[in-house]
């Protein structure tokens, strides 16, 4: 199970940082990522990590502004996000993919997902 927490309502330019608490099962071995679905719009990747934190992967319009980074004895796995803008409006969501897939184009089908924190971005 994927928990998600740390949504709200900010404004532009502001930050925010989402966690990702997974239970039930180790995790320390899957690549786990996050991603949003706005309003009207088909869910996107934001980013991933692989399972030591040593390699990230990020969709172009948030890098430089996203970090994503795991903390695996606590099996949680963060979202820092910095400079938000409207368009980063959406429902975040967290998930687990154990065949390892970090990259956009190979994380299509993730495993686990969690139920979404909303991330509210006023202008």
């Amino acid at each position: 199970q994927l928990v998600e927490s740390g949504g709200g309502l900010v404004q532009a330019g502001d930050s925010l940082k989402l966690s990702c608490v997974a239970t039930g099962r180790a995790f320390a071995s899957y690549a786990m990522g996050w991603f949003r679905q706005a309003p009207g719009k088909e869910r996107e990747f934001v980013a991933a990590i692989n399972w030591s934190g040593q390699s990230t992967s990020y969709k172009d319009s948030v890098k430089g502004r996203f970090t994503i980074s795991r903390d695996n004895p606590k099996n949680t796995v963060y979202l820092q996000m910095n400079t938000l803008k409207p368009e980063d409006t959406a429902l975040y969501y967290c998930v687990a993919d154990k065949s390892g897939n970090l990259y956009e184009a190979e994380l299509t089908a993730p495993d686990y997902w969690g139920q979404g924190t909303q991330v509210t971005v006023s202008s």
